[in-house]
């Protein structure tokens, strides 16, 4: 008998059966009743999601009030304003700000089959809506404390990326809470294995710096790639004679930085129409993408850029060199080629053809 012929639920096959819906079994109403392996769900869930984004990038500070949620929502913005397909997880589970930054202050999700809808920012200048899942968006309402010991934190972590739908996503960017403890523990185990990479947000303050460095310290224990870090509340313009002064010393900040190897990618203003735009919830970078706030966020989404593409030229060279290995005929790769970003292409392309000449120059030797 074939294999073909085994009905759909046989009790010995090596995956176990799945209800295929797209969301955690804590939200299912069928959850007292089901029999199906709920753990397996759960993992399968997650990676089903995290085989679909890119890239993540994950905001940290290890100090409240720094404008770390600033930070997430316009880098996000800024992302999607070059036409990439972002999304903006609001991992703070006590101050969940993120449906405030992108105007979505008061509004709820509904629970469906496919899992929990983040809300869809949409603006002029994006040619893909920023996706946001927040708990804000399941609370009673917005002035709800969240008080939860530690399991039920861990669960959320789950839920905000294996429940929500995300879909396709070029970049994920996750808002984390301060600290490092139990959020940013799980969310790095879950996301073990994936491309992930932070950005620290602080300011010049000594008290911020102190706490800041132990998350450097921390992506360094774990391996987690430090892009650099985001000076907030650098500066201020007089609206009087336009002189720029600084209201915390930085040098001290500049030094404790290179004593770390930790490269400061900008310097972000302390200004009123940044702090306007996030109460309004339209994201500075896409409002007034030539003011001097969007400009000084420029350097950092650059720098999520070329380290994603980075990333991508990497494993695209790796796989291409196992295609040439296998001796695949170059209508092949070409064909292999196509599933590059097209402005990837050409010079995957040209790593390719020297890859290729490299290989058969060893080819007699091998």
């Amino acid at each position: 008998m074939s294999v073909s012929h085994f009905p759909g639920r046989d009790p010995l096959a090596l995956v176990p059966e799945d209800c295929a819906r797209g969301h955690a079994c804590q939200f299912c109403p069928e959850e007292e009743q089901c029999r199906l392996d709920k753990g397996q769900h759960e993992k399968r869930l997650i990676e089903s999601r995290l085989a679909q984004i890119g890239q993540i990038i994950m905001v940290m500070a290890n100090k409240g009030g720094v404008g770390k949620s600033t930070v997430s929502a316009n880098v996000a913005a800024g992302l999607a304003a070059q036409g990439y397909r972002v999304g903006v997880a609001d991992a703070d589970i006590h101050g969940p700000n993120q449906s405030r930054f992108f105007g979505f202050v008061g509004e709820r999700v509904r629970l469906s089959k496919k899992g929990l809808p983040p809300k869809d920012f949409e603006h002029a200048g994006l040619a893909h809506p920023v996706k946001v899942g927040s708990l804000a968006f399941m609370m009673e309402t917005d002035d709800t404390p969240i008080v939860w010991r530690d399991a039920y934190k861990h669960d959320f972590m789950h839920h905000l990326i294996g429940s929500f739908d995300w879909g396709p996503l070029d970049f994920l960017v996750i808002d984390m809470p301060p600290g490092t403890g139990n959020e940013l523990i799980t969310l790095s185990d879950m996301l073990e294995g994936h491309d992930v990479a932070a950005l620290l947000a602080t300011t010049p303050q000594e008290v911020a710096l102190m706490d800041s460095l132990k998350a450097v310290r921390f992506c360094q224990e774990r391996g987690l790639p430090m892009l650099g870090v985001v000076e907030n509340m650098a500066g201020v313009s007089c609206p009087h004679c336009s002189g720029h002064f600084h209201v915390f010393p930085r040098s001290h900040l500049a030094e404790a930085l290179a004593s770390a190897d930790v490269t400061s990618l900008a310097q972000i203003p302390l200004s009123l129409a940044l702090s306007s735009g996030s109460d309004t919830g339209v994201p500075i970078v896409v409002s007034e993408p030539e003011g001097p706030e969007a400009q000084a966020f420029a350097p950092v989404v650059t720098a999520c850029v070329a380290h994603a593409q980075a990333r991508f030229a990497d494993a695209a060279k790796h796989s291409l060199h196992g295609l040439a290995q296998a001796g695949l005929e170059s209508d092949e790769l070409e064909q292999a080629l196509e599933s590059v970003p097209e402005e990837q292409r050409n010079a995957l392309r040209q790593q390719l053809e020297s890859l290729l000449g490299n290989s058969n120059d060893s080819s007699p030797q091998s």
